[in-house]
């Protein structure tokens, strides 16, 4: 299958991610519903996925998160990076610090089947977040973060 797009059968259309060697035990976590995260050897969590932790070059392990986070800040997207986006509602790109503490990108959802988007007059910078998983392919799970309530 092409890292580019999700086989038609799926029902997917969107783009998916570049799966590369040292996101695998990422994506294996997402897959199981676990947003796991790279851990240097000193125990810090850090992102995005690598083959070495950063400034030791040391192997890294893989810390489960709790999925819990704070919007840093965010975009609304009117329209969408390719044509597989048209005619859809604005997305909500944000960057969120995990309590864990890395940051990283995502989108913010609804916590709904599908996961439609979120209105964006109803984000706002420092709302609590959870992570929720967008199963889209047989292979591909996206974390995806909605309000924490």
């Amino acid at each position: 299958m092409s890292a580019e797009q999700a086989p038609a059968t799926s029902g997917y259309a969107k783009p998916l991610p570049d799966m590369r060697p040292e996101g695998d035990g990422y994506w294996a976590g997402t897959k199981e519903h676990k947003l796991l995260l790279p851990t240097a050897p000193d125990g810090t969590p850090f992102w995005y996925p690598r083959a070495l932790s950063p400034g030791t070059l040391e192997p890294h392990t893989w810390t489960e998160s709790k999925g819990l986070g704070t919007v840093y800040t965010y975009s609304t997207h009117f329209i969408g990076p390719s044509k597989a986006y048209k005619g859809d509602p604005p997305h909500i790109v944000a960057l969120i610090d995990l309590d864990e503490g890395p940051r990283m990108m995502t989108n913010l959802v609804r916590d709904e089947e599908g996961y439609p988007s979120l209105d964006p007059d109803a984000v706002k910078i420092g709302m609590r977040v959870k992570v929720v998983f967008h199963d889209v392919t047989d292979e591909i799970t996206l974390p995806k973060f909605a309000p924490a309530e």
